[in-house]
C-alpha cells in the first residue's frame, strides 16, 4: 500500500510508499490542543518509506523530545516526530489524500478524552499509550 497527502493549501505535501505501521487515534491534551480538534487520527511510517514534497514543513518542539511539522504557508498540522517512536514519523490521517483508506486500530491516552465526545467503537481504547499494553 502507498498514499499521499497535502494540507490545507497545497505547498506541503507528502508520500508513503509501504503500509502504515499502525493506526488509530489520540485523545492527549497536546494533540488535541495541536489540531484544535476533540481526537487527533494518526498512522505512522517508517522514516525510509516516506518522503516530503512540495514546500518543506516548519516544525515546533512541543516537548524536548517531540518534534510536530505543519504547512509554513496555511498552518495545517502534518506530521508528529517523537523520541520514544525511533524510526518512524505520524501522520495526520485527515491530511491524506483519500482519508477513507485510513483503518483506526486502537485509541491512545483515552483517559484524557473530552468528556462530550461519545466513543462507540469496539476499538481497544488504552489509558495511556498503546505500548503499555493498558486497555480497557
Amino acid at each position: 500500500m502507498s498514499g499521499s497527502g497535502r494540507c490545507l493549501c497545497g505547498a506541503a505535501k507528502f508520500k508513503f510508499e509501504r503500509k502504515p505501521l499502525w493506526s488509530g487515534f489520540c485523545h492527549c491534551e497536546s494533540c488535541r490542543r495541536n489540531c484544535a480538534a476533540p481526537v487527533a487520527a494518526f498512522f505512522g511510517v517508517a522514516n525510509e518509506h516516506y518522503r516530503w514534497l512540495g514546500t518543506p514543513p516548519a516544525t515546533y518542539k512541543s516537548f524536548a523530545d517531540v518534534t510536530r511539522h505543519f504547512c509554513a504557508k496555511c498552518g495545517t498540522p502534518m506530521a508528529y516526530e517523537a523520541e520514544r517512536f525511533p524510526g518512524e514519523i505520524h501522520f495526520y490521517a485527515t491530511t491524506l489524500d483519500d482519508p477513507a483508506d485510513f483503518k483506526p486500530k486502537f485509541h491512545v491516552h483515552y483517559k484524557e478524552r473530552v468528556e462530550w465526545l461519545h466513543i462507540t467503537d469496539d476499538l481497544p481504547k488504552y489509558q495511556t499509550t498503546s505500548l503499555n499494553g493498558n486497555a480497557e
